[in-house]
C-alpha cells in the first residue's frame, strides 16, 4: 500500500483504520469500537477491549516459538558489562519480579515510580508494572531531590524501585541519597523502596521500607499477566511545562501497544528478529516507546546501551555497537551526533567498524540542524532520518515512513505526517496558514492511538494548555511551516520550554531558582542555539543595588543552585548581568527578542517595548 493510500485512510475513517490495526496484537478482549469519547468528551481507542501490554511484549513470543531469540542486549562500557537475554529468560525475570512487587502489596491501578539506571533491571521493573496492572512512572536518574519528590507527591507512589547508583562515564552519582531526601521533601511517601545493589555504591537500608532486589526476587512467585481495559493507563511520564510544574503525560495500554507495533513497520521499516536500537535513556519517552516497548511488541531485539557517544571509550562508541550487535536502525537525537562529529570531525573511527547491517539513521528530541544532517548523509551514505514526535504523542507525528514508501528527504524536515496525524498550521487569528507560512503547528482531533488522554490527576491542565487554544486541534507548541509538497518543517517552540540534548526543560523552573538568589533582582531564562546541544539555557540577571559581590562569583552561585535544584541535566552553565531587562509596557519581559540577541539574528523592535534602549545595552554583553 502506497503511503498516500494509507494515510488517507487513516485520515478519513480513523475508527475502520485503528480497528483494522488492532490485529497487530492480542487480546484477550478484542474491541469492536475503535475510538469512543470519555465522560471529558476526550477520544480513547478501544473502550471495549483488554489486554496485557507485558503478554503482547514477552509471553506471545515465548509462546510463538522466539524463547531463545535475544529480547535485549544489554552492553555498559562504565561496567565493562555484557548480557544477552532472551525472551525465555526476559520472561522469567519479569514474571518473578511481578510477583515480588505483588509481594509488597502493589497491585492494578497502584503507581510505580522506577528511578534506575540504564540496567536490564529497569526494563524488568517497567515490564512488571505492566504485568500486574500498575502504572509506572519512570524517572530520569539525573533529576535531584526535589525533582524527584516532586513526581513523588503528583503520582503518589506505593512502591520506588531504584539503584544504589547510576554511572557518568567514570563518575559514580549515589542514588539512596536522592531518594531518601526526595521522601522525605514530599508529601506523599512510598510504603517500600527496592534497591538494586551494584558494586560501585553500597548503601543503609531503612527498617521497614527498604529490600534489595536480590533479597525480593529470591522470595518472589511468578505471577501470570492481568487483563486491564484498553484505557488503563500503562504508565506516566513527567514532561516539564512552562509554569515549572511538571505535567504527568498519562498512556493508555491498548492504544499505545497497537501504535508501537504499527509503527515499527510503518516508521522504522523493521523485521521481527532484526536488532533495533534507540541509543537514549529509559527516563525519556524515546526509551519508553524504542528501547522498552515497541521493539519488544514488534518481536525485535533492543539494545540497552549504557555508555555515551563518546569517552564511553571514544567517538567510535555507537559504531562499535552497531557492529557488535548487528544493528539494522539506529535511532539517537542530533545532539549525540554533533557529539561524535566534534571529537571525530575526519570520520576516522567511523571507517574503522564494519557498519554493513544498518539500514539507516534515525534521528529526533530536537530539530535536525542542516550541518548535521548533511555531514551524516555524507559520511555514511545510508538514508538519514528526522522525524518530529513528542513525549505526549509517544511516537512520531511526522516522518519519512520508510516501511510504507520512501520519499526524498529535504534538509531540516520531518518529513510527511505518519498516518493517523493530520497535521496543519494555523496563524493566531486559527486561520490555516498558507504553504511556506510559518504558524502554529497543531493536529487535527482526534488524535490517534498513544496520544496521551490527559495530564494525571490534572485534566483541566490538559485542556487548558493543548485543546482550549485551537478548538478541535491539538497544540503542539510547536512553531514550522508545511511546503507546497505537504513536508513539514519543525523550526522550535512556541512558548517557553527549551530543548537541550533532547531534553525539555522549563526557562520557567530556572527562573525561579535564579530569582530566589539574595543577589538578584529579576532575571530571564532563555534558550540559546548552541551548536552541540541545540540549545542551551542562558540567565539574563539584574543584580539588587548596593550588592558587593563580583558578577563572577554571582554567576558561579547561579549556576550550582540550578544545578543543585534540577540537576546537571539542565546544562545552566552562563549567566549575563545586565542593567535591566527589555519589557513592554504592561511589564512582560521580551523573551522571543532576547532570543534573537543572543542567536545573533535580526529582530524588529516590538512597537509594545517600553524604551528601545535597553535592547542595544543588552546586545553590547554579548
Amino acid at each position: 500500500m502506497s503511503y498516500q493510500r494509507e494515510y488517507d485512510q487513516s485520515i478519513q475513517d480513523p475508527q475502520r483504520f485503528w480497528l483494522g490495526k488492532a490485529d497487530l496484537i492480542d487480546w484477550v478482549q478484542k474491541p469492536q469500537v475503535g475510538v469512543a469519547e470519555d465522560i471529558n468528551g476526550i477520544e480513547r481507542w478501544y473502550p471495549d477491549g483488554t489486554l496485557n501490554t507485558c503478554y503482547n511484549a514477552i509471553d506471545r513470543h515465548v509462546e510463538n516459538g522466539r524463547s531463545d531469540q535475544v529480547a535485549v542486549y544489554y552492553d555498559s562500557p562504565v561496567t565493562e558489562t555484557k548480557r544477552a537475554i532472551t525472551y525465555a529468560e526476559l520472561k522469567s525475570e519479569v514474571e518473578r519480579f511481578a510477583g515480588g512487587l505483588a509481594s509488597l502489596g502493589v497491585t492494578t491501578g497502584d503507581r510505580v515510580v522506577i528511578y534506575m539506571p540504564m540496567v536490564p533491571e529497569a526494563l524488568i521493573a517497567m515490564l512488571a508494572c505492566a504485568r500486574v496492572g500498575a502504572i509506572h512512572s519512570v524517572v530520569f536518574g539525573g533529576f535531584a531531590p526535589n525533582e524527584l519528590a516532586a513526581r513523588l507527591s503528583d503520582a503518589a507512589p506505593k512502591a520506588i524501585v531504584t539503584s544504589t547508583c547510576g554511572i557518568e562515564v567514570n563518575k559514580i552519582i549515589e542514588y539512596m541519597p536522592i531518594v531518601n531526601e526526595a521522601i522525605e521533601i514530599s508529601d506523599k511517601k512510598p510504603t517500600s523502596v527496592v534497591v538494586l545493589e551494584r558494586p560501585q555504591a553500597g548503601f543503609l537500608a531503612v527498617d521497614g521500607r527498604d529490600v534489595t532486589w536480590s533479597d525480593l526476587m529470591t522470595d518472589a512467585q511468578p505471577i501470570d499477566c492481568i487483563p486491564v481495559s484498553a484505557t488503563h493507563p500503562l504508565y506516566i511520564l513527567y514532561t516539564s511545562g512552562t509554569t515549572g510544574k511538571p505535567k504527568g503525560v498519562v498512556r493508555d495500554n491498548g492504544g499505545h501497544a497497537v501504535a508501537m507495533t504499527y509503527s515499527m513497520k510503518a516508521v522504522y521499516d523493521m523485521k521481527p528478529g532484526e536488532v533495533f536500537w534507540a541509543a537514549s535513556d529509559v527516563g525519556w519517552v524515546v526509551g519508553h516507546s524504542y528501547i522498552v516497548y515497541a521493539p519488544l511488541l514488534f518481536g525485535c531485539s533492543t539494545v540497552l546501551y549504557e555508555g555515551k557517544p563518546v569517552r564511553t571509550p571514544d567517538a567510535g562508541a555507537f559504531w562499535r555497537v552497531v557492529e557488535e550487535y548487528k544493528v539494522k536502525v539506529l535511532f539517537s537525537a542530533p545532539t549525540a551526533f554533533r557529539a561524535v562529529r566534534k571529537e571525530d570531525p575526519h570520520s576516522e573511527l567511523f571507517k574503522k567498524y564494519d557498519l554493513s547491517s544498518l539500514r539507516a539513521l534515525y534521528l529526533a528530541g530536537e530539530r535536525l540542524d542542516p550541518p548535521t544532517y548533511h555531514w551524516l548523509d555524507e559520511i555514511s551514505g545510508l538514508p538519514v532520518v528526522d522525524h518530529w514526535w513528542q513525549t505526549e504523542t509517544g511516537w512520531a507525528i511526522a516522518s519519512n515512513p520508510r516501511g510504507l514508501e520512501s520519499f526524498t528527504p529535504k534538509a531540516g524536515s520531518a518529513t510527511k505526517p505518519t498516518p493517523g496525524f493530520k497535521v496543519e498550521v494555523l496563524d493566531p487569528s486559527g486561520k490555516q496558514a498558507e504553504p511556506g507560512e510559518q504558524g502554529s503547528v497543531v493536529i487535527k482531533r482526534p488524535l490517534p492511538p498513544s496520544c496521551l488522554p490527559t495530564v494525571w490527576g490534572n485534566h483541566a491542565r490538559f485542556e487548558e494548555g493543548y485543546l482550549n487554544p485551537y478548538p478541535g486541534y491539538y497544540l503542539t507548541g510547536d512553531g514550522g511551516f508545511i511546503d507546497h509538497e505537504g513536508y513539514v518543517f519543525i523550526m522550535g517552540r512556541t512558548d517557553d520550554v527549551i530543548n537541550v540534548a533532547g531534553h525539555r526543560l522549563s526557562t520557567g523552573e530556572m527562573e525561579e531558582i535564579v530569582a530566589a538568589h539574595p543577589a538578584v533582582a529579576e532575571c530571564a531564562v532563555i534558550g540559546a542555539t548552541d551548536e552541540l546541544k541545540g540549545q542551551l539555557p542562558l540567565g539574563l540577571v539584574v543584580l539588587k543595588d548596593g550588592v558587593t559581590q563580583s558578577h563572577g562569583e554571582v554567576e558561579k552561585e547561579l549556576v550550582s543552585a540550578v544545578r543543585s535544584s534540577i540537576g546537571a541535566v539542565a546544562s545552566f552553565n552562563k549567566a549575563l548581568v545586565v542593567d535591566r531587562l527589555p519589557k513592554t509596557r504592561s511589564g512582560k519581559i521580551l523573551r522571543a527578542t532576547l532570543r534573537k540577541i543572543a542567536d545573533g539574528e535580526s529582530y524588529t523592535v516590538p512597537s509594545t517595548i517600553e524604551d528601545p534602549a535597553v535592547l542595544s545595552e543588552i546586545e553590547s554583553r554579548f
